[in-house]
C-alpha cells in the first residue's frame, strides 16, 4: 500500500483578508512525500454573506466546509469513494473529517484516498493525530465504496476515530491520545491535495471527478448550523479553483468536481 506523508506546520489565527503563510515540515522520509491528513494550507479568508456563510477561505490544500469559531467535540459525515482517473504521472487526493487543523497547530482525522501511480489508481483508508504521523487501515478499499466517518473528543488528550466501509463490511474504532492539549477549534469535511514535495509544494490533485458528502454534522448538528460556517476554496499557485463546492443542500450535504491536478 502506498503511503505518501504530508506534515504542515501551524498558522496563525486568520484575520479577514490578510494574507497567510505556512513553512513545510523538513523531515521528509523516502521518496519525499508526507501524509494524506494535515493542517490547512491557508492564503486567505473573509467575511462572506451569501448562502449563509460566515466566511470564505482560500487553500492550496483543502476544500470543503469548516465550522471555526466555537468549540467543536465531534464531526461527522458520509461519502462514496470516487474513482481515480489516472494517466501518467503521481496524483493524490484524500477525503475526510477532523477536528483542529483550522488555525491551530493539532489536527484530529479520518478518511480514505485515491492515489494515482502513472495509471494505476490505489485505495486506502487511514487516519491521523497531528503531529503524530498519518496510520493506514490494511483494509480493502475500492472505488464505489461507501464510507461514514466520525472523530469525537472523549476528554483530555483523547479522541476516538471512527470509520467504516458499509460496501466492503468492515469498520474501525481508533481511541487515539493527541499528545498535547487540542484546541478543538473547528470541525471540517474536507476534499485535500495532501502536501508535500521537499521543496514544500502541494502534490498534484487526483482527478476524481464529482464526489458528494452528506451527513455532514459538527457537535451533532448539520454542519450548516455551525459557528464561523466556513466555505474553504482549493486554489493553485496561480489563483485558480483546482476543484469547485457546491452550496450546502439541507445544511449538511455538498458535492466537490475536480478542474486541474495543480
Amino acid at each position: 500500500m502506498l503511503r505518501r506523508w504530508c506534515m504542515v506546520l501551524a498558522l496563525a489565527a486568520l484575520t479577514a483578508g490578510t494574507a497567510l503563510t505556512a513553512t513545510s515540515a523538513s523531515a521528509a522520509p523516502s521518496g519525499g512525500y508526507f501524509s494524506p491528513g494535515g493542517l490547512a494550507h491557508l492564503v486567505s479568508s473573509s467575511a462572506a454573506h451569501t448562502r449563509g456563510l460566515s466566511f470564505e477561505a482560500e487553500s492550496t490544500n483543502w476544500s470543503g466546509y469548516a465550522g471555526t469559531t466555537g468549540r467543536y467535540t465531534s464531526v461527522s459525515a458520509s461519502w462514496t469513494q470516487p474513482a481515480g482517473t489516472c494517466s501518467s504521472g503521481d496524483q493524490y487526493a484524500a477525503f475526510w473529517v477532523g477536528l483542529d487543523g483550522y488555525s491551530s497547530s493539532t489536527v484530529e482525522q479520518t478518511g480514505s484516498e485515491v492515489d494515482c501511480v502513472g495509471r494505476t489508481a490505489e485505495y486506502y483508508a487511514w487516519y491521523e493525530m497531528y503531529p503524530g504521523p498519518s496510520e493506514n487501515y490494511s483494509n480493502t478499499v475500492r472505488a464505489g465504496d461507501h464510507f461514514t466517518a466520525t472523530v469525537t473528543y472523549l476528554s483530555g488528550e483523547k479522541f476516538s476515530l471512527y470509520i467504516a466501509d458499509t460496501t466492503q463490511g468492515w469498520s474501525h474504532t481508533t481511541d487515539a491520545t493527541l499528545g498535547q492539549t487540542p484546541s478543538l477549534s473547528s470541525a471540517e469535511v474536507i476534499v485535500e491535495a495532501p502536501c508535500c514535495t521537499n521543496s514544500g509544494g502541494i502534490l498534484p490533485l487526483t482527478d476524481f471527478g464529482t464526489m458528494s458528502f452528506s451527513g455532514s454534522t459538527a457537535n451533532g448538528s448539520a454542519i450548516g448550523n455551525a459557528g464561523g460556517l466556513t466555505e474553504i476554496i482549493m486554489i493553485d499557485n496561480s489563483g485558480r479553483d483546482k476543484d469547485t463546492i457546491s452550496a450546502l443542500s439541507g445544511g449538511e450535504a455538498f458535492s466537490a468536481t475536480w478542474l486541474r491536478s495543480n
